[in-house]
């Protein structure tokens, strides 16, 4: 299969060991703190007739969080945020996409829910198909990246404490960023 070939609707499976799923947040008001998940999987529907007629489904492992310091990391998977034990998995599902196009660099949105700790809220990425080609193995792959920015209130990670300067320890907005591959099953 070439560069440019897709066939008709076909289900993709997101390819863990070549995608990242991070986010960053303000740290004192001033620092910024990055962070990733490790683990997640996930499927895209992707029809090449009608781009805006795909669709995506990712579930996350909530526990797999990782900033890099285990002491943070042990906080963020407790009942102060994730409550991993209470809620182990953030799931994303498209609900539509407008302006998808199978031509490298082409800028799209995917509308979907976004479900974290039990609370669901409809949030939009912003998206960029980076291309597709076919492995050294003979595997058809296609990559896209895409980003948000989230309000993490909004989905009941409310922890906080105010610092004695003013303002408080952890920003509000979450800045999400996805640099994704997909894998086409062989047929």
């Amino acid at each position: 299969m070439t560069q440019g070939t897709l066939q008709a609707t076909a289900a993709w499976a997101l390819d863990p060991a070549h995608s990242q799923v991070e986010f960053a947040v303000k740290h004192m008001m001033f620092a910024t703190v990055k962070g990733r998940f490790r683990t997640f999987a996930g499927t895209a529907q992707i029809d090449e007739a009608n781009p805006d007629a795909s669709s995506v489904t990712v579930e996350i492992d909530a526990a797999s969080i990782d900033t890099g310091v285990a002491d943070r990391d042990g906080h963020l998977r407790s009942a102060d945020f994730f409550d991993v034990t209470e809620y182990p998995t953030v799931t994303f599902r498209s609900k539509r996409i407008e302006g998808a196009a199978f031509e490298p660099g082409a800028r799209f949105t995917v509308i979907g829910d976004l479900t974290v700790r039990g609370t669901t809220r409809e949030i939009a990425l912003d998206a960029t198909f980076e291309g597709r080609g076919v492995d050294p193995f003979g595997q058809e792959k296609a990559g896209f990246a895409a980003e948000a920015k989230l309000d993490r209130h909004e989905f009941g990670l409310t922890w906080n404490q105010a610092l004695e300067t003013g303002g408080v320890l952890v920003g509000r907005e979450i800045r999400l960023t996805l640099d994704v591959q997909f894998v086409r099953p062989a047929a």
